[in-house]
């Protein structure tokens, strides 16, 4: 009997799958990263809609367009990236797009493929429900910059990167309120649960991956660790 594979939960953003058209290199490196693992780990990914999904949200609104209708816009754009990765991993990939993160599956492939579920839920959220059906304690956030900060990097250029950071500090960098389209280093209804279950998120740009190699090797990454 083979031993039991670790399950590891990468929520993947989606402007790592598309950041202005799809990344075919991202991908391929992507692919080639996790099959160094399939022995020993089996990876659930949640896609996110990314960017893209914040152009069709943004569109929406312009129209008048309610919140439930730019979220229904937002897990359309995940389906369609979730749909990417999953042909990248054609042969090893279970052949389905999982959205209903409270339903579990059993599935001996080596990697499962999620997407958005449900209006008011993002890939973060997705990602912790999974975590919560699986009995997992660890997620992944795959994202594009280096680390969490203290404050929106883009709009402060003293903001403070954030090696370590606990929950309840965490909460009051991303707050308790849920846009379509929120960019934040992670959603804050997602937040909330994250710390009811104890959960670990180990935020790492996408862009470096053998950052995310040292840390499946146990061995010292650059990244942020919320717990």
């Amino acid at each position: 009997m083979e031993p039991k594979k670790e399950t590891i939960i990468i929520s993947l953003g989606g402007s790592l799958v598309v950041p202005n058209e799809i990344d075919l290199g991202f991908l391929k490196n992507f692919k080639h990263t996790l099959q160094k693992y399939f022995d020993t780990k089996q990876f659930f990914v949640s896609v996110g809609g990314g960017k893209t999904a914040r152009v069709y949200q943004k569109a929406l609104l312009e129209f008048g367009a309610k919140s439930n209708d730019r979220d229904w816009m937002g897990i359309s754009l995940t389906k369609l990236n979730a749909e990417i990765v999953r042909q990248v991993f054609t042969g090893y990939c279970y052949p389905k797009i999982i959205t209903d993160p409270t339903k579990k599956i059993k599935a001996n492939k080596s990697v499962l493929i999620g997407a958005g579920y449900k209006p008011g839920w993002s890939t973060d959220y997705v990602s912790v429900l999974i975590a919560k059906t699986y009995g997992i304690d660890t997620i992944i956030n795959l994202t594009n910059v280096d680390y969490v900060y203290d404050k929106n990097p883009i709009q402060s250029p003293d903001a403070k990167p954030l090696k370590e950071i606990d929950w309840k500090s965490f909460k009051g960098i991303v707050g308790d309120k849920w846009i379509p389209g929120l960019s934040m280093p992670f959603d804050p209804r997602a937040t909330k649960i994250a710390e009811k279950l104890k959960l670990r998120v180990v935020s790492i740009n996408g862009k470096h991956l053998d950052r995310l190699e040292d840390f499946l090797n146990n061995k010292q990454f650059i990244g942020s660790v919320i717990k």
